[in-house]
């Protein structure tokens, strides 16, 4: 288990909407999208195999960084951030609100990347139980009582 490299050719391959994005600007957001998906030996997500589960998982975050940021298919990037809360048609006003934190459903929800990572990821933002140490099972060993 170790970190996914990121590979430029496989994700314009995948994402070929990105294909104008200079190379070293997509691995500085996929060297972002690592805030959003741990890409390090301790991941939750332990396919790290090329193609695999983390690799797929960090291209998607990577694709919705870029969208936000870039735009998608040479249309820029919309200027406003969040959901558009109200509109009007004469003399044309667009209202934004943009209420929670990133790394929420809301902020994934923003374009079609981020939506499938969420969706995608629901299986790691699970609580995980790990029990405690095993009870003691001699209540008189406790206190100086017995041995």
């Amino acid at each position: 288990m170790g970190t996914v490299a990121f590979d430029y050719a496989g994700w314009i391959a995948r994402y070929p909407e990105f294909s104008t994005l200079p190379q070293a600007t997509a691995q500085a957001l996929f060297n972002e999208a690592g805030l959003y998906c741990d890409n390090t030996a301790c991941s939750p997500i332990t396919d790290d195999s090329v193609g695999g589960q983390r690799s797929m998982l960090l291209w998607m975050v990577t694709a919705h960084i870029a969208a936000l940021n870039f735009g998608v298919g040479g249309e820029p990037a919309s200027p406003l951030v969040g959901r558009v809360n109200s509109a009007s048609e004469g003399s044309v006003s667009v209202s934004a609100q943009m209420d929670v934190a990133p790394g929420s459903a809301q902020w994934f929800a923003q374009t079609k990347y981020g939506a499938a990572f969420w969706q995608a990821t629901a299986q790691f933002r699970t609580m995980v139980y790990r029990p405690g140490p095993a009870p003691i099972s001699n209540p008189f060993t406790l206190g100086g009582f017995g041995g």
